[in-house]
């Protein structure tokens, strides 16, 4: 469904209207400011003119094709008028009214009836529950704010937000990007935010598109739009808050447990090349980063300051936040020094006061800096904000001239930073954006968000699940799929498992004791005991045949107890397996977003540090080597408190196969859990493991 006459309508229909204050009035003078060009159509019972338009008794009674009508009544009144607007041929209602699905039974019954008479008529609607929509390169407003200066509200970023008073902050500093729509999106009865970002896909005045998401009405859509966006080189940046009101597979595994709407979302994020962060100041920086007429390409970050205080905080800043400030070449610091006189530290920061003339030095660093090849962007820190009552005089002029002649013909990105958020002066970042120098603010959220972009620069598009056909294997009609059978179907696909052997009694399982080698595990297995802790089926360290035959009697014991619930049974003899880093991995099917793996630190890690990493598959190259980069698992693998390190390659060989094995077989998992998975200084050993078919997710 086109949005065009929500977002460019030819006519707007403002339903109660009236002069004095109220969401009437502010809709027609903003059109007025705006220089709204098509009509506007005030409707009231009782007023013959609005301020200076023409009024109308109804909807009903306005003869000419209306695209828009914004109504502003209270909630009990709206229904009324979306009946007179589907009978009006009306095309596209903002509701900006609570109180319906959000409030109980009654509401949702009364937005049931409003989305069926939407999709009977096939009007667009934006709400009910919200604050509204406004176009602005189109001079069209149906929004709860009044626009006080039309030419500064206009930019490239699209906002598309859940919240009305998150898309209140961000519209009240426009100073480094302006909007070219923004949409308070409610409860998205009918319209969602998948279709609002499709069609600013789709608008040339949208180059960003940023999102405040609550909850995903169609994951699906949602997913397919970020295809898109990225496919057009459009950022989408996203702001997740809140747990997703979809209906999820409640999977038996414990990966699927730790994982959690909001990492599989960020997972799916990353994957469809979305920016996502963690607040609104991360959001603003990201957002005013690619105002920029060039990109970073990388995230080696130099950065010019005048002070040594400046560089000291920020090298504490980076080290704590993984922003890479790489230090100076010794000739590239030679070449500075010869000028400027001696620098402190590693010289990155590159403290330029020196003894000299400032202007003079900070452009001796900028050039050295930006000409080298050894960085990405390059960023100069000076303080300088609206409205402060100390200042140098004079200093911007020589900052806005020397910035001009080192970004002049430069494609290395260069970028304006203050240390604290949000501190900024309006006329030198007006000069900047002229000459496509984006201002940032902040250490932490500023050069946080070079690095941000330049991941999104530098991200490779995610290879499509290839179509699979065939029939069901036969394990996908079980309940589970208890470990001895899962690491039988795993080790098809190259998994090294432990040594094991079903036994049919206890003599039977002291040979295989024997077989194996001492000492042993012994465990119950079964479709109807996933975890088996719980009910004492797992018998540890047995290292004789005494050891074995009353280990047989206490598990038998116990699984008679639990009598038909534990179905279908059997005891495995297992090899006692010691040393290496323990993992956790898996694999989990979101019903919105299809396979992800997850991997974490296992054994006691796993609930102590809660430090799972996750990707979306088909992997894209790099992604699985990445889920082991940093972080506690990573310091666990490279030997911590002088353990031997262990062996990488072959984890992220099984990782890879895990991956393999779950997408030849998407059609039938919910989830899939190997814990621990034993890496050792050579070689992987899975110890435990456990399937879960598809049905037994569903909903």
């Amino acid at each position: 469904m086109s949005l065009d006459r929500l977002f460019k309508p030819q006519s707007i229909a403002i339903v109660g209207a009236s002069e004095r204050p109220s969401i009437g009035r502010t809709i027609i003078e903003s059109l007025g400011v705006l220089g709204y060009g098509g009509a506007i159509l005030p409707v009231h019972p009782k007023n013959e003119t609005v301020l200076g338009h023409t009024c109308h008794a109804s909807l009903t009674d306005i003869e000419k094709p209306v695209d828009l009508a914004a109504i502003c009544l209270s909630q009990e009144r709206v229904v009324a008028e979306v009946e007179k607007a589907a009978e009006s041929n009306v095309g596209a209602l903002v509701i900006y009214a609570g109180g319906f699905a959000e409030a109980g039974q009654e509401g949702r019954a009364q937005q049931e009836h409003i989305v069926d008479l939407c999709r009977q008529e096939g009007i667009v609607l934006c709400g009910p529950n919200c604050m509204g929509v406004m176009s602005v390169h189109h001079r069209s407003h149906a929004y709860m704010m009044d626009v006080l200066d039309a030419e500064r509200l206009a930019g490239n970023v699209g906002l598309i937000s859940q919240s009305g008073s998150i898309s209140i902050g961000l519209l009240s500093d426009t100073r480094r990007f302006g909007f070219s729509h923004v949409v308070s999106t409610g409860n998205e009865a009918v319209t969602t935010t998948s279709q609002f970002m499709e069609a600013m896909i789709d608008d040339p005045a949208t180059g960003i598109i940023a999102l405040f998401t609550e909850s995903i009405h169609d994951p699906e859509r949602y997913v397919a739009a970020l295809d898109r966006a990225a496919d057009a080189n459009k950022p989408v940046v996203v702001v997740k808050a809140g747990q997703s009101a979809r209906a999820q597979a409640a999977i038996q595994t414990h990966t699927g447990g730790m994982a959690g709407e909001g990492r599989v979302f960020s997972a799916m994020l990353r994957a469809h090349r979305a920016i996502e962060v963690e607040s609104l100041e991360e959001m603003t920086e990201v957002l005013s980063v690619l105002q920029g007429k060039n990109l970073p390409r990388g995230d080696r970050l130099a950065v010019v300051t005048g002070s040594g205080g400046h560089a000291e905080l920020l090298l504490d800043t980076s080290e704590r936040h993984n922003l890479r400030l790489p230090p100076l070449r010794a000739e590239v610091r030679k070449a500075i020094e010869d000028e400027i006189g001696p620098l402190t530290g590693d010289g990155n920061p590159a403290d330029a006061w020196g003894q000299g003339d400032f202007a003079a030095n900070f452009e001796v660093a900028l050039d050295n800096l930006s000409t080298c090849g050894d960085y990405d962007a390059v960023a100069v820190l000076l303080d300088s904000n609206d409205g402060q009552a100390v200042d140098y005089r004079g200093q911007d002029d020589i900052v806005n001239a020397m910035m001009t002649r080192a970004f002049e013909g430069r494609t290395l990105p260069f970028y304006l930073m203050s240390t604290r958020h949000g501190v900024l002066k309006t006329p030198q970042v007006d000069q900047m954006r002229s000459l496509g120098i984006a201002a940032i603010t902040g250490m932490v959220q500023g050069l946080g968000a070079i690095g941000k972009v330049a991941r999104w620069t530098t991200s490779a598009a995610r290879a499509a699940p290839a179509i699979r056909s065939g029939s069901a294997p036969a394990w996908a009609s079980r309940v589970s799929v208890h470990e001895h059978d899962a690491k039988r179907l795993l080790a098809d696909y190259g998994f090294a498992t432990t040594g094991e052997r079903l036994a049919a009694s206890a003599d039977d399982a002291v040979a295989a004791a024997s077989e194996i080698g001492w000492p042993v595990v012994m465990k119950a297995v079964g479709d109807n005991i996933p975890h088996r802790s719980e009910h004492g089926l797992i018998e540890l360290r047995l290292a004789d045949e005494a050891a074995v035959q009353a280990a047989w009697d206490r598990l038998t014991g116990r699984l008679d107890a639990m009598g038909d619930s534990a179905g279908e049974t059997a005891i495995v003899v297992q090899q006692m397996s010691a040393g290496g880093v323990e993992v956790i991995a898996g694999i989990v099917n979101d019903a919105g977003y299809g396979l992800v793996l997850a991997v974490g630190p296992g054994g006691v890690f796993a609930e102590l540090f809660d430090e799972v990493t996750m990707c979306c598959l088909p992997p894209r190259p790099g992604d699985i080597e990445a889920l082991i980069e940093g972080g506690r698992l990573a310091t666990l693998l490279d030997g911590f408190r002088g353990a031997e390190p262990a062996d990488r390659t072959a984890l992220i060989a099984v990782l890879q196969s895990l991956a393999a094995f779950a997408v030849d077989h998407a059609d039938w998992i919910a989830g899939i859990d190997i814990n621990p998975l034993l890496v050792h200084a050579k070689g992987c050993t899975a110890v435990d493991a456990l399937i879960v078919p598809k049905q037994v997710g569903k909903v």
